[in-house]
């Protein structure tokens, strides 16, 4: 596990901590440490849920763009190993909880979209899928996230209109299911996971894989073609 991501198991549900010290970019580095961190949650019987915790007023920015800039073969396996990783999340056999501690931009917010509840704070913050702004196409596993996640009426704007959403109207467009001040996100998140994780496991994990096998199967079967298609 890197430096930047940590591990710990409290009242039975294990919280992972991403901090880079800066924006929390999805580095190579970044995604194989959420892989190993996520393998020690699902691993260890004692974890019955996850929360999934940003830095303060950053959850995470998206794709590292010195990495997405230094070449398209460096981009694509970036991008790659996120999308799987996501994916990955999305079907996550535990509950899992989002502790989106500020901005959530790009990758970042799909990273929050691949949790089972995600719970923002209020402030001035950003949320939402700025590529074709910044001159990329959004690719097809971010657009099927959030044509899982996002109220339909607001599926256009968010993902081809690059449009960028304060907290609250994160929440009114399906980025967020809740916002709470700062002082209260963690306790919040782990009230919520403590909720979900007694739920009976079995039964919630195979109802959250066939409630999702299709955008997943979907995903990964488009996913390499698609990256071809937008970073080169």
């Amino acid at each position: 596990m890197t430096d930047s991501i940590s591990y710990e198991l409290t009242d039975s549900i294990a919280v992972i901590r991403m901090d880079d010290g800066k924006a929390n970019a999805l580095s190579p580095a970044a995604v194989a440490g959420l892989e190993e961190a996520f393998s020690r949650a699902e691993a260890d019987a004692d974890a019955k849920a996850v929360v999934l915790a940003g830095r303060p007023g950053k959850f995470s920015a998206g794709f590292d763009l010195k990495v997405m800039m230094s070449g398209p073969q460096a981009a694509r396996d970036l991008v790659m190993a996120g999308g799987e990783f996501f994916m990955r999340l999305y079907a996550f056999p535990k509950p899992v909880v989002a502790a989106v501690s500020g901005h959530a931009i790009a990758g970042g917010v799909l990273l929050a979209a691949a949790c089972d509840v995600r719970i923002g704070i209020s402030g001035d913050f950003k949320l939402g899928l700025n590529e074709v702004q910044a001159g990329m196409p959004v690719p097809i596993l971010a657009h099927q996230l959030a044509r899982d996640r996002l109220d339909p009426r607001h599926l256009t704007e968010a993902v081809l209109f690059s449009r960028l959403y304060d907290p609250e109207a994160a929440k009114k467009v399906g980025w967020l299911d809740l916002v709470v001040d700062g002082s209260d996100l963690e306790a919040e998140a782990m009230k919520v996971a403590g909720q979900l994780s007694q739920l009976p496991a079995g039964p919630y994990a195979r109802t959250k894989e066939s409630l999702r096998r299709q955008t997943i199967a979907y995903v990964l079967a488009t996913v390499e073609e698609d990256i071809a298609s937008f970073a080169g």
